[in-house]
């Protein structure tokens, strides 16, 4: 690991309300798929974080789950999440606030209203220039620029890749002088385990409706390594109500089945191995009313 006194090493976390695309943002520019990405908000509950590399700098990523008032968190767990994650943002060391092509909404407000109680770099970033013109995006950096005083504005598209070079130079100008936390080649701090349990989670996202996919919970129970590059993996999805157990297997398991093969494909792409998975269903009464259901989850504070 290098350890000249010149080299740049810090956390960032990105944050901004639910659907923005942060963690579309994370996985381009990290390079690989680190995070669920859906079209639905808040997907993600796992803080993640995705580390890159350079010559002169180290930046640790962390991507948060949408943030929306706290008082309107529909259960104990998401309101306990947000709690977490608006704390997070003293211990890092710059704040990338992530917005999109619609005109700031109460979530934006309130996000801003907590940045300015925390004295960090913020660098504003409007997302989806791959839907709007460059002169609609200048429009909003203007409109967010009236209730905060941001460090840098850039306007980007997550999806294209565009301008995220700025946004790394303009990033890695705010970090400290620090040796790196990580070897070059670590691409995130998240254990395999967690990992597969959110791709799972991604596929029930996709392929099913309405409150079902806030209602699980999934948890890896065993991850084994076997003969001929095969990796055993045992999961279950926990419901929170035994009606929602018959949606997810569907008729005559079809709908578990669906969820398997999606799953399989990513988590073979991600591990580059064959694997042999096996999903289970089962009920957690209510568990997004449980606090402890933090821990089952996987969700840490951001250190």
């Amino acid at each position: 690991m290098q350890q000249e006194t010149n080299f740049k090493a810090g956390f960032v976390t990105l944050v901004g309300k639910p659907n923005v695309g942060k963690s579309t943002l994370l996985n381009k520019l990290v390079g690989e798929k680190i995070t669920i990405v859906s079209p639905r908000p808040q997907t993600t509950r796992n803080i993640i974080k995705g580390i890159i590399t350079f010559k002169e700098a180290q930046i640790i990523f962390v991507d948060t789950p949408g943030l929306i008032e706290t008082e309107k968190a529909p259960t104990p767990v998401d309101k306990k999440i947000i709690e977490e994650t608006l704390m997070g943002m003293e211990g890092v060391d710059v704040v990338v606030f992530v917005a999109d092509e619609r005109e700031p909404s109460p979530e934006d407000f309130f996000i801003m209203e907590h940045l300015k109680k925390i004295k960090k770099p913020v660098i504003l970033c409007v997302n989806k220039l791959d839907k709007i013109k460059q002169q609609k995006a200048l429009h909003l950096i203007e409109t967010y620029k009236k209730h905060f005083s941001f460090n840098v504005c850039i306007p980007i598209s997550a999806k294209r890749g565009s301008n995220l070079s700025i946004l790394v130079g303009e990033i890695i100008n705010f970090l400290p002088f620090h040796p790196p936390y990580y070897s070059s080649d670590t691409i995130t701090d998240q254990m395999e385990r967690v990992l597969v349990a959110e791709l799972i989670r991604e596929k029930i996202f996709e392929l099913t409706r309405q409150e079902i996919p806030y209602s699980v919970m999934t948890k890896v129970e065993e991850f084994t390594e076997r003969s001929d590059n095969l990796i055993y993996i045992s999961a279950t999805i926990y419901v929170e109500h035994s009606s929602q157990k018959g949606i997810i297997i569907g008729k005559k398991g079809s709908m578990i089945k669906k969820i398997g093969q999606l799953a399989r494909r990513e988590i073979e792409n991600r591990l580059g191995c064959r694997i042999y998975l096996d999903l289970r269903v089962g009920v957690k009464k209510n568990w997004r009313k449980n606090i402890e259901s933090l821990k089952e989850i996987g969700f840490d504070k951001i250190k």
